[in-house]
């Protein structure tokens, strides 16, 4: 992990109040893109982080994979930069030390799910996975807006099942196959669902794919466009704690087994 010692040491956390003039004003829902309104004011040099909102779920700690959606933007002109709201597609921000920036770590670690927070920064600190620096200068501030889906250990499965493994029956043909029914909350139509997953080519039955092989869970929104139409199709309308076998036909048919960790309904 790139460490940024100085910022590290003057990281300032609040919790709404900044000072007078410098503190962007974000409007919205969790789970709904937030509405940002820069200041006139000058940022700073210092990173600083804000909990906008505090959700009730399970804290983030050390060693989790954390799911969450981000929206950053350039601070001068209140330009977009990037939004996983755009392409209904969340992070998946992988605590290796090798890519988080420690001022992402410092904005989602111990947050509960659900938590909203904002982190205000030059963009040589703020740059976290799969963001690159582009048409920034490392001394362009940004600002970020994290909605946290949750966090969770890399390895985390259905409790008390083993690991997925295609059916040895299974193929690209079939409809889908629920393997394990879950007793959770349904998941609905353009709702995100929590996964871990294997994907198998046919016919070979190869594993091509795993997200435990890609560093755990994955987020994924349940509409056309967002999510392989196989995997919709399938998924809406079972139950957290469920496992599904998801033929997928075409000119690259592939086997799936999904197993739903979690949910999330859309804003």
């Amino acid at each position: 992990m790139r460490l940024f010692w100085p910022a590290l040491l003057m990281l300032a956390t609040t919790c709404g109040v900044a000072e007078e003039g410098t503190q962007p004003v974000v409007t919205g829902r969790f789970g709904s893109k937030p509405n940002v309104s820069i200041p006139m004011g000058q940022p700073g040099r210092t990173p600083r982080i804000t909990v906008l909102s505090m959700g009730s779920g399970r804290r983030t700690v050390p060693g989790d994979v954390v799911l969450a959606d981000v929206d950053i933007r350039r601070w001068s002109g209140n330009r977009p930069y990037l939004s996983t709201w755009d392409g209904n597609q969340p992070t998946t921000v992988v605590f290796d030390g090798r890519q988080v920036s420690e001022t992402w770590r410092q904005a989602l670690i111990g947050r509960p799910a659900g938590s909203r927070v904002m982190l205000v920064s030059p963009a040589g600190e703020a740059t976290g996975p799969n963001v690159p620096l582009g048409g920034l200068s490392p001394a362009d501030t940004l600002v970020l807006v994290f909605d946290i889906l949750g966090g969770y250990p890399p390895d985390a499965r259905l409790v008390g099942r083993a690991l997925p493994v295609v059916p040895a029956d299974l193929t690209p043909s079939e409809p889908p196959r629920t393997l394990i029914d879950g007793s959770g909350p349904r998941v609905e139509a353009g709702a995100k669902v929590i996964v871990q997953y294997v994907a198998a080519s046919w016919p070979s039955r190869t594993v091509v794919d795993s997200s435990y092989r890609r560093g755990g869970p994955s987020a994924y929104t349940l509409e056309a466009g967002a999510a392989p139409m196989s995997w919709v199709k399938a998924l809406t309308g079972q139950h957290v704690g469920s496992r599904v076998a998801v033929p997928s036909p075409g000119e690259l048919p592939m086997l799936y087994v999904i197993d739903i960790l979690d949910t999330i309904t859309s804003a």
